[in-house]
């Protein structure tokens, strides 16, 4: 397992529509290690593959709910090949970040719920209702595997104010 660099905006690598995985093996399955490795170390809770600069139909998700004794409890996740369809037709506002726009944060409006198929890691298909933060969340990852990113959401005002707060702190960090 290997923590992997993630791409930051406004890498256009992150506009690149990514491909449908061929087949689960140990390469994709090493991938898939080093997502959730490089998704902890951020600290984060979801990851697509293209962040990685690996343009693969590949997201990994933890919510890391809190535990009965206060402790963060993982549950990850793999989404091979995911499609999402029948959004619900109420949404929620979420403040929602991204490790590919970091520190930066913006109020966005998706369905409650979204009913998702894909295959995990051992090549299991799946097929449910998603509904809550998991379905926000799964959202804002598939975004990514289209080559959008959350602030492609907002206003191109709001957009050009967060694009300009990442480059001031990314100038801030290299002067440091």
């Amino acid at each position: 397992m290997a923590i992997r660099p993630i791409l930051e905006a406004p890498d256009p690598r992150l506009r690149v529509i990514s491909t449908p995985v061929e087949a689960v093996d140990d390469d994709l399955r090493v991938l898939i290690a080093d997502m959730f490795e490089t998704m902890y170390d951020a600290p984060g809770i979801g990851l697509a593959a293209v962040q990685i600069g690996v343009p693969k139909r590949v997201l990994v998700i933890d919510l890391q709910e809190d535990g009965p004794d206060g402790e963060r409890v993982r549950s990850p996740r793999v989404f091979i090949n995911p499609e999402l369809s029948e959004p619900a037709e109420d949404v929620s506002l979420y403040n929602e970040g991204c490790l590919s726009v970091p520190d930066q944060y913006a109020d966005v409006e998706r369905p409650v719920a979204v009913h998702a198929r894909w295959m995990d890691e051992h090549g299991m298909q799946h097929d449910e209702r998603i509904e809550g933060m998991l379905a926000t969340v799964i959202q804002h990852e598939m975004d990514h595997l289209e080559g959008i990113l959350f602030i492609d959401h907002l206003s191109k005002l709001k957009r050009d104010m967060v694009l300009k707060k990442l480059d001031k702190a990314r100038r801030l960090r290299r002067a440091a």
